[in-house]
């Protein structure tokens, strides 16, 4: 089985509206500046500094190049050229590129291998730079020779991510299609690889123990591993991150997609917290998962996490950001004694420059430009808009070129407007992904049963427009402990929190914080003991403003009749929601409220009770 859908590259795609507003926030923030900004890709090994050489600067370059391209920023093109040529300069005869420094080469984990491996396929696919294939093929190559010799093999993080590889291997295997040594390569990856399926026991009872075979950003890159490698081995394709998928989310499935990992499973309490790693791995699984099989549910679930999980973890200006968050966070500062992650530190859920660890401050940056690469994908006979934001391709069919247009402010909004432009009249097809919640389905005016998909040819030359509108009902659906949340369409809502942030600035390990760049604690200053009264809400819009995920502004509103109830905290803390609420008994009259997206909120509760009926 070869992929269903293709991806299309920054020289096709462009970002439109609120999205290219989002980017644009991005690389005015941390994710746009870490190289100005920050000692660990600033003065890295990579590029013959003395700072960490191992994940960070992929990491960093993984979305911050497709960031660059996208908004066709020529100095920051430029400043990710630097680094991809400093990168090269390093890489030795024999193919090996990684800056091992004094460790010996048996002894460094070679994940950084199959992720430098990755950024370099990102960097071609963008650039177009025709030193890659050259550099791509002797790096791996190379890893073949040390893998099949014997003299490294997989372990630790090169081991429980094998499948990463697979990202370069593939792109590799098209441009040398005769070279068995890629097959080979492949083969032994899997092999010293670990095998996620014999781990799902240890999935359904989260412990107080660090273990590879739980921690949550292994699993949710884990769920592309099939797709991604099954042709290049020449394997069937079984669907197995729909089984693995649905161990993780019974037993640590959040109200917003994602599964709770603080740093390893946590389990289904709203207070555990989501690495924000995981958060962006889970949406480049969910791309590459839509692309290869075409199955709707794996886009729908990317939606959720990306227009939730990703904005609410992440500063407005996109600045700072958390280690890990929390679906119940009614305060954001240090945690004393013993904090309620399993293995994360009680700074973990604040916003800084790196809280808790770093590996999140440099890779971040890529959720948001991979999202918008998806949102238009290649079909064998057309296009499919396969993630409806605000966007435009271009492609070429049977020697047409033709361009598509999304004009959209989905998903505050449910109206979508396409225009086709043709040179000519072409039998090209544009496929429409519907997503399950939609109601009232119309084309051009007119209702239409179909769901699923929707499919439009034989365009006349010149402009063609579609307009597509459906409905989405607000309602609300049952989570765990006798729990709700809120939805409508793709987006949570919750009750906002209002908040006060307190500036931190310092050094540390040669680690500056200074604003924008610097940490914050964040006091949670109005009453968040509520439960809901009732399940009638009432959804307003406004317009989108500069800022996509606005708390003071936010896009979308929902009013709902909530009840003040006696909560309480979680034994031993003063600033964390008891799990579940001591009593779901009145403690006053109901009265209306206002519940706003989740992505908008930075303290919030999401998950609540309905109230006891006398």
């Amino acid at each position: 089985m070869q992929n269903t859908f293709s991806l299309y590259t920054s020289k096709e795609i462009k970002p439109r509206g609120w999205m290219r507003r989002q980017l644009r926030i991005e690389a005015d923030g941390l994710a746009g500046n870490l190289d100005r900004v920050w000692p660990d890709v600033r003065d890295s090994m990579w590029i013959g500094g003395d700072r960490e050489g191992w994940e960070r600067v992929p990491y960093w370059l993984d979305g911050f190049i497709p960031l660059a391209y996208l908004l066709d920023d020529e100095d920051m093109k430029a400043r990710a050229k630097r680094y991809i040529d400093k990168i090269l300069e390093f890489q030795r005869s024999d193919g090996w590129i990684c800056p091992n420094g004094d460790t010996p080469i048996e002894k460094y984990d070679n994940w950084a291998v199959q992720l430098i491996s990755k950024v370099l396929t990102v960097y071609y696919e963008c650039s177009g730079d025709e030193r890659i294939p050259d550099v791509l093929y002797r790096l791996m190559k190379n890893y073949y020779e040390l893998l099949s010799t014997g003299r490294i093999t997989l372990f630790r993080w090169g081991q429980f991510r094998w499948f990463e590889a697979f990202i370069a291997l593939n792109t590799l295997k098209k441009l040398y299609p005769d070279d068995a040594w890629i097959e080979e390569l492949a083969k032994l990856l899997k092999e010293q690889g670990a095998d996620y399926g014999k781990f799902t026991d240890m999935w359904k009872k989260p412990m107080y123990a660090w273990e590879l075979e739980t921690h949550i950003v292994n699993l949710v890159m884990m769920l592309k591993s099939e797709a991604v490698s099954c042709d290049l081995l020449g394997e069937k394709y079984t669907d197995l991150a729909e089984r693995l998928y649905r161990v993780l989310d019974k037993y640590n499935g959040t109200a917003v997609g994602t599964f709770t990992g603080d740093e390893c499973l946590s389990g289904r309490s709203p207070i555990q917290g989501t690495e924000l790693c995981s958060v962006v791995e889970q949406m480049y699984s969910y791309e590459l998962l839509y692309a290869y099989t075409g199955d709707k549910k794996w886009a729908e679930r990317l939606e959720k996490v990306a227009f939730n999980a990703l904005p609410a973890t992440v500063s407005e200006d996109m600045w700072t950001h958390q280690y890990v968050q929390m679906v119940n966070q009614i305060d954001c500062t240090r945690l004393t004694g013993h904090p309620p992650f399993r293995t994360n530190g009680g700074q973990a859920h604040m916003f800084g420059l790196e809280p808790h660890f770093g590996c999140c401050t440099a890779n971040f940056g890529q959720g948001w430009p991979k999202l918008a690469l998806s949102a238009f994908m290649r079909a064998e006979d057309g296009i499919v808009s396969a993630v409806p934001i605000p966007s435009e391709v271009r492609d070429c069919f049977d020697g047409v070129n033709v361009k598509v247009t999304l004009h959209t402010d989905y998903p505050f909004k449910n109206s979508f407007i396409y225009h086709i432009e043709a040179e000519k009249k072409t039998n090209m097809t544009l496929r429409v992904r519907i997503p399950f919640f939609a109601e009232d389905l119309s084309v051009n005016g007119r209702p239409v049963a179909k769901k699923g998909m929707l499919r439009f040819s034989d365009f006349e030359a010149g402009t063609t427009e579609i307009r597509i509108t459906y409905n989405a009902t607000a309602g609300v659906v049952k989570r765990p402990g006798g729990m709700s949340a809120v939805e409508c369409g793709s987006l949570v809502f919750a009750l906002p929190i209002e908040s006060e942030w307190t500036q931190k600035e310092y050094t540390s390990n040669g680690v500056e914080r200074k604003f924008p760049y610097c940490d914050y604690s964040i006091t949670g200053k109005s009453e968040w003991q509520y439960a809901l009264a009732d399940t009638a809400l009432c959804l307003s819009e406004s317009e989108v403003g500069d800022v996509p995920f606005s708390e003071k502004y936010p896009p979308v509103k929902l009013t709902a009749c909530l009840c003040p109830i006696d909560w309480g905290y979680e034994e031993g803390y003063t600033t964390v929601a008891r799990s579940a609420p001591r009593s779901k008994n009145p403690t006053g009259e109901a009265r209306e409220m206002t519940l706003i997206p989740y992505g908008c909120t930075t303290l919030r509760i999401t998950e609540m009770p309905k109230i006891k009926e006398k």
